[in-house]
């Protein structure tokens, strides 16, 4: 059986036609050689059934990634380490802020702006010499989550009575503005439809095609905390109740973790690994 008539049951419970570039451009991603993506991707397609789930593909690949080499595993569990940030999504919100730090943006979180009509709460505010971007942040914690249009025409209109009072500010009026909505999982067709129509900028794990959050994390190399084995549950959340959500900042400041009550040992193991998913 060709792997491109098997037919994959995703996440959200519909069926696609399974694709050998998708499972092998997210081992490249995650820092695989091609000999092993390729070595993996031969396994995986051997295996292959129809029914077979996404979950199960995604489990296979990261146990034999594992194998080859534990800081890309890690890597490419990144997806399911998002979904770790929660339960709540201010976490979320906070590394959105990262990346936008990254690009060149400085970056409040969580703040309050009078709009024309009422005030908002404002989940990323991040502003450069030319432009302002206001984001809002939909965080899922379960797979097969889709937001819908609903929540962009809500962005939207948020984002225009704020708006109202940029233009008339003397500080940033001059300045591009831009609404953002943000999530860690997928944007249904209306709600992409209607974004392309009215401006609204959007933002998922695989959309847009260029850019999307995958890519950007990847890019800017800023992978949460909660890719990183070597913590458990409860000290990831102990950091992110700290604001700490990457594990960038684990190798730059390796005294958040004193606040643990860990061992010499374990401190340099968790280190060891944040250095190597960052390839620090």
């Amino acid at each position: 059986m060709e792997p491109s008539s098997v037919q994959v049951v995703k996440y959200s419970g519909e069926t696609t036609p399974f694709d050998i570039d998708k499972l092998r451009q997210s081992l490249l991603d995650a820092g695989a050689t091609e000999s092993a993506t390729a070595r993996i991707s031969r396994k995986i397609t051997d295996e292959l059934h129809d029914g077979i789930t996404t979950r199960q593909i995604y489990q296979r690949a990261h146990r034999l990634l594992k194998n080859h080499a534990q800081s890309k595993a890690s890597r490419y569990g990144l997806k399911k380490a998002i979904l770790n940030m929660g339960p709540t999504g201010y976490p979320f919100e906070l590394f959105i802020g990262e990346l936008m730090k990254a690009q060149g943006f400085t970056v409040k979180v969580g703040t309050v702006m009078p709009g024309r009509c009422v005030t908002h709460e404002v989940d990323v505010y991040a502003e450069n010499e030319k432009m302002i971007r206001m984001m809002e942040c939909k965080f899922h914690n379960r797979l097969g989550y889709k937001t819908d249009v609903k929540v962009t025409l809500y962005i939207k209109s948020r984002f225009e009575d704020l708006e109202a009072v940029w233009k008339n500010d003397t500080h940033i009026g001059h300045k591009k503005h831009e609404g953002w909505v943000v999530t860690n999982a997928r944007f249904t067709k209306d709600a992409i439809d209607f974004g392309t129509c009215s401006g609204l900028q959007l933002l998922s794990w695989d959309y847009p095609a260029q850019g999307s959050l995958k890519s950007l994390v990847t890019k800017h190399g800023l992978y949460p905390i909660t890719t990183i084995a070597a913590l458990s549950k409860s000290n990831k959340e102990f950091l992110m109740g700290k604001g700490i959500v990457l594990a960038k900042t684990l190798c730059e400041q390796s005294d958040a973790l004193e606040g643990l009550g860990l061992e010499r040992s374990k401190m340099e193991k968790i280190i060891k690994e944040a250095g190597m998913i960052c390839d620090v």
